[in-house]
C-alpha cells in the first residue's frame, strides 16, 4: 500500500494502527484517525471461560509476542504454538481442536460482526493491549495538502493523541508491532495517562512505567511518549526489544 503510495497509484491507504511501523517512510504522514474501537483482546476457547479456567498444560495458539508473553508471566504452565490465517481461519483452527484457545482484538471482531464468538474480554489490568490497538488511521502522501485538508474533517483528536502518544513509547525504545510491549492511553480532557509494559518473551520480568501529565497539543503527547519510552528502554535489556 505504501509502495503505490509513493508511485501515485492510490492517494490513500487504510490501516489497522496496531499494524503500523512507528515510522513512516519519507514522504508518508498519517494525519488522520478515527474514533478508537474497543482496545481490549478476546479470549476464545471451547474449553476454559478465560486464562485462568484453562487446565495445565493447555495448548494456546498466537503469533503476537505481546499476547504470548503476557500469557506466560500469568500462566507458565501453558504451551504457546504459532497459529496463523484470517480470523475466521484462527477460529476455525481453535474450534477444530489444534488449540485449546486463542486470542483475536475484540475491535477487529466487532468490527466484522463477530462478536458472538467471544468467550471472554480480557480487561486491560490482565493483558495490556498493543500500541495502537482498536484504531484505524488513514495514510497519504506529505505533499498532498488538499487531501491532508479534506480527510482532517474525519479526524478523531482524541484518538490521534493517544495513538500517537502510544506509538512515541514504542519509536523510542527502538521496538517495532512485533515487540511485546503492552501500552494502555487514557486522555481525559487535557490530562493524558500512559501505561506502559515490556514483558520478556518467556514472561519471567515485567518493565512497567504508569505515568500522568497535562498535554494541550499532538507533540506534547508525542514528546510525553517519547519521554516514557526512554525511562524503560535505560530498564530493559535491548536483546528483548524486537526490530524489523
Amino acid at each position: 500500500l505504501e509502495e503505490a503510495l509513493l508511485a501515485g497509484a492510490i492517494d490513500m491507504a487504510v490501516h489497522s494502527m496496531k499494524d503500523m511501523e512507528t515510522v513512516l517512510p519519507e514522504g508518508l504522514v498519517i494525519p488522520c484517525m478515527l474514533p478508537r474501537e474497543d482496545v481490549r483482546d478476546a479470549f476464545l476457547s471451547d474449553i476454559a471461560q478465560n486464562i485462568s479456567d484453562l487446565p495445565r498444560g493447555s495448548v494456546v495458539g498466537t503469533v503476537s509476542v505481546r499476547r504470548a508473553a503476557f500469557l506466560l508471566n500469568r500462566r507458565p504452565d501453558l504451551k504457546v504454538v504459532p497459529l496463523r490465517g484470517n480470523v475466521q481461519t484462527r477460529i476455525n483452527k481453535m474450534r477444530s481442536g489444534q488449540v485449546d484457545a486463542t486470542f483475536l482484538a475484540c475491535a477487529g471482531l466487532n468490527r466484522l460482526g463477530m462478536s458472538g464468538e467471544i468467550t471472554s474480554i480480557i480487561e486491560v489490568d490482565e493483558m495490556l493491549p498493543a500500541v495502537g490497538q482498536g484504531a484505524v488511521g488513514v495514510e497519504v502522501r506529505q505533499a498532498d495538502f488538499n487531501l491532508i485538508s479534506l480527510i482532517g474533517q474525519f479526524k478523531c483528536e482524541k484518538t490521534y493523541r493517544c495513538v500517537e502518544a502510544e506509538r512515541g513509547v514504542l519509536r523510542t525504545l527502538g521496538g517495532s508491532c512485533s515487540t511485546s510491549v503492552g501500552i494502555v492511553s487514557y486522555l481525559d480532557g487535557e490530562t493524558l495517562r500512559l501505561r506502559v509494559q515490556v514483558v520478556a518473551p518467556d514472561g519471567s520480568e515485567v518493565w512497567e512505567r504508569d505515568e500522568t501529565r497535562e498535554v494541550q497539543t499532538d507533540q506534547e503527547a508525542i514528546d510525553f511518549g517519547e519521554e516514557l519510552g526512554q525511562q524503560l528502554k535505560m530498564l530493559v535489556p535491548s536483546e528483548l526489544i524486537v526490530f524489523k
